[in-house]
């Protein structure tokens, strides 16, 4: 017997079919004995409408009310899941945020939970052998108000709760089979891992790796929350998001990341002087942009060329405040280039093989492909490269680092 947290993405209630799908696999684990809570998000395609809507009768609204908006699609999938449980024998009752609460920030459209009063619900679970159908993605503020959690909020709930209700597990339920050594869509030969580190799947997850939210692997880890990567759409084993200590064998890479959503800046000619960094970074994270990989040359006449990477979404704004404190600065010019991929090799073996980086370096030489922008972390080596060379260099990595399966 054990306590569950099942979380299902929009493509896993993207209709009432699906929702029926999901209701049989909840039965099963409540028939096996085990007490369940469940968290949905919107039905696909839903929260794209919902934010369409708000943006179309103004583009600067009110985030308390965008997020009054975006939030009722989980209420509806939440729902419709209790009743779809209802109607096959099984004890359910649907929550919104607001009503156990999930208490988050004042930070609307972009909250981070709190705290979450789970008594109530553990009560039910317990006493009833009710299913708990939780509405992700949403909370409530300081200002009682409805909260949302940003893109992919939704696996945030799930491993709050989880965290919350002290589970044994909590299951992601999505589209793919697990968490893969690569994106299977370019190499057909990626193996789906059985297990994975937390820090592995956090740094997959920030260099570009969708399967899980940012944020959700960082609480995982904290709490110490195991996670199961599967899919909705077949009975295989997935992946388990565990602590390192769990993985007896350490592979030296675990996976392969790409992001083709950065774009890349260039300040030329900046004086060469104390503090010219802070000047130029600090009005970029009073704008709320997040800096990537960073590298400054010195020229020979005494200023430094100062390269950066930004979300393509910011570059505008990016650009916009450069331009606002070029004459405080004294830089000459901006050049910026959308048509980059940043690259990553992941893997917590790093940390006692060598020549990590010197395999990736080589394998894209021999492929002539050219590295700009070189990144690394204690378990990551990161490259921005053109555009065009993504999927070769993908290729060409996973054969290079031993990861192409049978």
């Amino acid at each position: 017997m054990a306590r569950i947290v099942m979380k299902f993405g929009g493509t896993s209630v993207a209709d009432l079919d699906r929702i029926r799908n999901v209701a049989g696999r909840v039965k099963r684990e409540v028939d096996a004995g085990h007490e369940v809570a469940v968290v949905v998000s919107a039905m696909a395609g839903a929260t794209n409408q919902l934010v369409a809507w708000c943006q179309s009768l103004s583009a600067l609204h009110d985030a308390r009310e965008y997020d009054t908006v975006v939030a009722t699609g989980e209420q509806v999938t939440s729902g419709l899941l209790a009743i779809a449980l209802q109607d096959i024998g099984v004890e359910a009752r649907s929550w919104q945020g607001w009503q156990i609460p999930i208490e988050t920030d004042g930070a609307h459209g972009r909250a981070r939970i709190d705290a979450i009063e789970g008594a109530e619900l553990l009560r039910r679970m317990r006493e009833l052998r009710q299913v708990a159908v939780v509405t992700g993605f949403q909370g409530l503020g300081p200002d009682h108000r409805v909260t949302t959690l940003g893109r992919g909020g939704s696996d945030t709930s799930a491993v709050a709760l989880a965290a919350a209700l002290k589970a044994e597990r909590c299951d992601i339920y999505t589209d793919v089979e697990g968490v893969f050594t690569t994106d299977p869509r370019i190499v057909a030969k990626a193996r789906k891992l059985d297990r994975i580190a937390y820090e592995e799947m956090l740094e997959l997850a920030s260099v570009g790796a969708k399967v899980l939210q940012t944020r959700s692997v960082e609480l995982a880890m904290k709490e110490k929350v195991r996670v199961q990567v599967r899919s909705s759409f077949s009975d295989a084993p997935g992946t388990l998001v565990v602590d390192e200590d769990e993985i007896v064998e350490k592979e030296m890479v675990a996976g392969i990341a790409y992001s083709r959503d950065e774009a890349k800046i260039t300040l030329r000619r900046v004086p060469d002087r104390p503090g010219v960094a802070a000047a130029v970074f600090g009005p970029l994270a009073a704008a709320g942009i997040n800096v990537d990989m960073i590298v400054q040359n010195l020229a020979a006449d005494g200023t430094t060329d100062i390269t950066f990477t930004v979300g393509k979404a910011d570059l505008p704004r990016t650009e916009a405040t450069l331009k606002e404190i070029r004459q405080a600065i004294g830089y000459g010019e901006i050049a910026a280039d959308r048509d980059v991929a940043k690259l990553s090799v992941v893997g917590v073996g790093m940390r006692s093989h060598a020549g990590v980086a010197s395999t990736m370096f080589r394998t894209l030489a021999e492929r002539g492909i050219n590295i700009q922008v070189i990144s690394t972390s204690e378990i990551k080596v990161s490259v921005l490269i053109g555009a065009e060379y993504t999927e070769l260099a993908v290729r060409a990595l996973h054969s290079a680092y031993g990861l192409d399966g049978a």
